[in-house]
């Protein structure tokens, strides 16, 4: 197995300690790496060397069309070596490799959208009560952590990564444990790239000790963090002292609405892999359908239907539509969550048991459950389980539901199906969540902004809003009397 070091100053380097951990493929639960165990020191180091490529360097005074440059260099770099990233990817999260290639590519267009933005990314002149010429500029926030979470790996990496680093910032990237070896690709491609020594730095270990220890150090000036609300809030606290900037994308229990007026057919197809798509561990999964009692047997019976025809299977099989959970621990914490569904009085109408047989047999694998009759107040409709379970509710009363769908602390995502234009705005204004799809499971795009309201988080990553986030604004005021 290869061991995999730490990108610090444009270097590779062991941990201090010289301690690794190894890195599983979930669908054979078998080590197919290792990576260095970054403690204190390493993230002391990371943050010393950042912070001097920021401070002493000539990456944040460069020309923003001279950043722009490596950064399609970098993009054409990750496409150049698409299929061996997304072989990476699969093989560590589990994650069809058809999701995978589409992942990686749009990971390099991320690049590329932002070495386009930023030449058209700037200030404004205000007209001021004296008589000179006043004017904002943005100018980079300086060292940035960027920690991304174990279920879009490549791409979160790239959401944060991109942005900071084309408005001038140095970055630390802290990948999750479970899922470091596709943000060491980005290493690698960063330095062929052209980018400066100390301008990109990858930290690999445990949140507990080096992502802490990150969101903790003096060096760092903005956090850009997406996880779960509860580590989320543990940031926030660290981060107070010192009031570092923070943006945060957090959890999700979003809903998935369908009137009886929709295409109620193509809505239940659609939907599968809105909540299922990467097993379920997705932020954004449609995981409380909230269906309109008049097609409610009609939704369930074609929504378990496309659900039976969802093929399972080795992640690195092009036909394969869901592989495994990233670990055991993750598919079992899921199996507890079914359990409890069915101990609330949910009626478990398809799946939720545990895959053995076959191809099956040593990996994290879970068949997508299907609860019917469950309410919202139930644990298994309010608490994100981040694994393939949807629940689908009846409603009646448009108003009542509308109450139900914004009755959680999450409010990320979500999908509204209609054939009413009235409906479907009166509707979509009125669900508390930052992104929403209309007769579409789709609600991610690199040029538009992506966050959540409540403990969903704060803050949004891509479109050109991610750059406000990445910059502070400056304002100077030139007297002229």
């Amino acid at each position: 197995m290869q061991t995999h070091e730490l990108l610090i100053g444009g270097k590779w380097t062991p941990a201090q300690s010289g301690e690794t951990f190894e890195v599983i493929d979930p669908a054979r639960t078998e080590p197919i790496a290792r990576a260095a165990k970054a403690g204190t020191a390493d993230v002391d180091a990371a943050v010393r060397a950042a912070r001097n490529a920021f401070d002493e360097g000539p990456w944040p005074n460069m020309l923003a069309s001279q950043r722009a440059a490596v950064l399609y260099k970098f993009a054409n770099l990750i496409r150049d070596h698409l299929e061996e990233i997304a072989q990476t990817e699969s093989r560590n999260v589990g994650k069809p490799i058809t999701d995978s290639r589409d992942e990686v590519g749009a990971g390099a267009y991320c690049f590329e959208y932002y070495a386009g933005a930023i030449t058209k990314y700037f200030g404004e002149t205000i007209p001021v009560s004296k008589p000179g010429l006043d004017y904002t500029l943005r100018v980079p926030c300086g060292v940035v952590a960027a920690i991304v979470p174990w279920n879009f790996p490549f791409a979160m990496a790239c959401w944060k990564a991109a942005p900071a680093l084309v408005t001038g910032n140095a970055v630390i990237l802290k990948p999750a444990s479970y899922t470091p070896l596709s943000a060491l690709w980005l290493g690698r491609l960063a330095l062929e790239a052209g980018i400066p020594e100390g301008v990109f730095n990858i930290i690999t270990g445990p949140g507990s000790t080096a992502g802490s220890a990150l969101v903790a150090h003096p060096g760092v000036d903005k956090i850009s963090f997406t996880g779960e609300t509860t580590t989320g809030t543990q940031i926030m606290k660290q981060a107070a002292e010192a009031i570092k900037r923070v943006s945060l994308e957090l959890g999700g229990k979003s809903p998935n609405i369908v009137f009886a007026d929709a295409d109620v057919e193509r809505a239940a197809r659609n939907s599968v892999l809105g909540v299922f798509g990467n097993c379920g561990q997705d932020c954004c999964a449609r995981s409380r359908a909230f269906v309109e009692q008049s097609v409610y047997d009609q939704f369930v019976e074609a929504f378990i239907d496309q659900t039976r025809q969802t093929i399972i299977g080795d992640p690195l099989d092009p036909a394969t539509q869901i592989g495994p959970m990233v670990s055991l621990h993750q598919r079992d914490h899921v199996r507890r969550y079914i359990q409890l569904g069915q101990e609330e009085g949910a009626t478990l109408a398809y799946g939720g048991d545990i895959l053995t047989d076959g191809i099956y047999a040593k990996g994290a694998y879970i068949r997508p459950a299907v609860f019917t009759h469950a309410t919202n107040a139930m644990r298994i409709s309010q608490e994100e389980i981040f694994g393939p379970v949807v629940n689908v509710i009846p409603f009646t009363d448009e108003d009542e539901m509308i109450r139900q769908v914004n009755g959680t602390r999450y409010g990320l995502s979500g999908s509204l199906w209609t054939n009413n234009l009235s409906r479907a705005l009166r509707v979509a204004r009125q669900i508390r969540s930052g992104v929403l799809g209309v007769n579409s499971s789709s609600s991610v795009f690199i040029e538009a902004p992506f966050g959540g309201f409540k403990q969903s988080g704060i803050g949004r990553d891509l479109g050109m809003h991610s750059l406000d986030h990445f910059t502070e604004v400056k304002n100077i005021f030139i007297y002229l009397g």
